[in-house]
């Protein structure tokens, strides 16, 4: 079953972070992805939250607004795709990501759903 991880962290508390301790963080992402092998699904930082475009339809009408969006604690700054046989092996899991240690990372089960060919 696939799971996906969800890094939140504090995105102006890692922005202090410095370039020599994001870097042990990145040797160690490598080394989990590594550990993994084939569990290992995709994944990717992502930009901080003043990057983001929110993008509504209602009514029929488009409306876009800039990010960030919302006043919280910790933003969502990353994502984990992985295979794992149940919940407790993903969650195993989430505990060995490096960033753990400084946010947190929430775990949720991916709906499959079965391709459609055309005929």
């Amino acid at each position: 079953m696939q799971y996906l991880m969800m890094i939140y962290l504090n995105e102006s508390e890692f922005a202090k972070t410095s370039e020599a301790d994001k870097a042990k963080l990145y040797q160690e992402f490598g080394k989990l992805r590594e550990e993994l092998g084939s569990q290992f699904v995709g994944g990717n930082q992502l930009q901080p939250t003043t990057t983001a475009t929110l993008v509504r339809v209602r009514d029929g009408k488009r409306l876009v607004t800039d990010g960030p969006f919302a006043e919280t604690k910790e933003q969502l700054g990353g994502y984990i795709l992985i295979d794992a046989k149940d919940l407790d092996e993903a969650i195993s899991i989430a505990a060995r990501v490096p960033v753990a240690r400084l946010g947190s990372i929430e775990v949720r089960p991916v709906v499959v759903r079965a391709q459609v060919t055309q005929a």
